[in-house]
């Protein structure tokens, strides 16, 4: 019987009870992170007086040697280790012997594992941060060169009014700053330390978690036993930034493939992330717009699925929580399989700027009609009524608003009398739009500005 089962139980577990307790598939990618952890415990137990100097060093080297074998692959789990804590304590075990026996002393299983995702979940924030920079970046070098290029902006899906193509992509990099700043709050979340709760009131050593949470880069202490082991906040916080991100980036995925329909014809794909058909060898699909679209409802599920796991577990360890990684790590690895190549079709994509000028047909300037009744006099509700009789009878006579004679823009309203035809001009439209935050080639340039500060900041 191996010596981690406790003396309580008499023969060994069921092999199909082995089989589902197992944590191995879900948690082997923690194992640079336990060995970590384990370092900075043993030390801890040394300040503590409870092991001598011989048995640091020779848990110390034997945890070197685990991590030295893990890498080189001559190390590998077995079915019954059950998790990677105790498959990395058992082959520490075979290499030292007895003062492994000792690892153990002032630690439980429930603080060891949520300061090993803990830990893990730092570096995982740390680089969706810096890849979500790298996108940010990117976008910021796709606007620049396009502040007067026209297009539609859309609302209902539905052809509105005149934007910039940088204009858009700004939008674009404004729903990555917030992701960034979301994933900042998570990282904050993970810089409590657990270890030395012990199972859940604590331990009968004093051990100084202070030491030991500056040793591992954690900022404060947890301050309540229960608490620290229960809490799994910080992995809901990833969870609900992993989310919103993965929303973000499925909405840019759903506008990347409209775009790229012959409908639309505003983008060509890179060959590179993009799909063929079985059958059809014509085709080129956006399949990686696709996969974005797709993450949205994959990692919002994960979501939902920790918080309903955590839903009326009673304080303070339970086994439920095991299944935290199974939608932790599911949300980490398709958000770290999509950001690069998120980076690679946005930076592959082709714009059809023609296209897209082509596109902005005079009723999107409509409004500026309307705000040109103003001027003239009209209430805004009037002149918005005139300007809908304008748009009804040019699409009667199958012309575009600045084309109908003077006397039908009389018969229409005294206010049109002046005559529309200079508003009928994309360009101008956009040059319009100077409210702060706006379209405007000039409030993009200023809003190009903000972007960059907010990216040295």
């Amino acid at each position: 019987m191996s010596k981690a089962r406790s003396g309580r139980f008499a023969g060994e577990r069921s092999a199909a009870f082995i089989a589902l307790n197992s944590s191995l598939t879900l948690d082997w990618r923690l194992w640079p992170e336990d060995i970590e952890g384990s370092t900075a415990h043993t030390q801890a137990l040394k300040r503590a007086g409870v092991i001598a100097d011989a048995d640091l060093r020779a848990i110390e080297d034997g945890l070197a040697q685990v991590a030295s074998e893990i890498e080189s692959g001559a190390f590998v789990p077995r079915d019954d280790d059950e998790d990677v804590h105790m498959a990395i304590e058992r082959r520490l075990t075979e290499l030292c012997g007895a003062p492994a026996a000792k690892l153990h002393t002032a630690r439980s299983r429930n603080d060891q594992v949520v300061t090993d995702v803990r830990l893990h979940l730092r570096r995982v924030i740390e680089g969706h941060r810096d890849a979500l920079r790298g996108l940010q970046e990117l976008l910021l070098a796709r606007a620049e060169p396009h502040v007067e290029t026209v297009m539609p902006a859309y609302t209902h899906l539905q052809r509105a009014q005149v934007t910039s193509l940088a204009h858009h992509l700004l939008a674009w990099f404004w729903m990555l700053e917030r992701d960034r700043d979301r994933f900042a709050v998570a990282l904050d979340a993970c810089l409590e330390l657990p270890l030395g709760a012990g199972a859940a009131v604590g331990l009968n050593y004093d051990i100084d978690r202070a030491a030991v949470a500056a040793e591992l880069g954690f900022e404060r202490v947890a301050p309540n036993s229960l608490d620290a082991v229960a809490d799994r906040d910080f992995a809901c916080d990833y969870l609900a930034a992993a989310a919103t991100l993965a929303i973000h980036l499925s909405r840019i995925g759903g506008e990347i493939v409209l775009w790229a329909t012959a409908e639309f014809g505003f983008v060509a794909l890179p060959d590179a992330v993009s799909g063929g058909s079985s059958i059809m060898p014509q085709k080129r699909n956006p399949d990686a717009a696709e996969l974005m679209r797709a993450a949205g409802p994959r990692v919002a599920a994960d979501l939902q699925g920790l918080l309903t796991t955590l839903h009326g577990l009673p304080l303070a360890y339970n086994t439920d929580l095991r299944e935290d990684k199974r939608y932790l790590f599911d949300a980490v690895d398709c958000i770290q399989a999509l950001l690069p190549v998120v980076a690679e079709l946005l930076a592959g994509v082709k714009f059809d700027t023609g296209t897209m000028a082509a596109a902005c047909g005079s009723f999107l300037m409509a409004t500026d009609v309307a705000d040109e009744l103003v001027a003239r006099g009209l209430p805004f509700r009037e002149a918005h009524h005139v300007t809908g009789a304008l748009v009804r009878r040019c699409l009667e006579k199958g012309c575009e608003l600045g084309e109908l004679p003077p006397d039908e823009l009389a018969a229409l309203s005294p206010a049109l009398a002046g005559g529309i035809a200079g508003l009928a001009d994309a360009r101008r439209s956009l040059a319009a739009k100077v409210s702060a935050g706006g379209s405007a080639p000039v409030r993009v340039r200023e809003q190009l500005a903000l972007a960059r500060e907010a990216l040295e900041a």
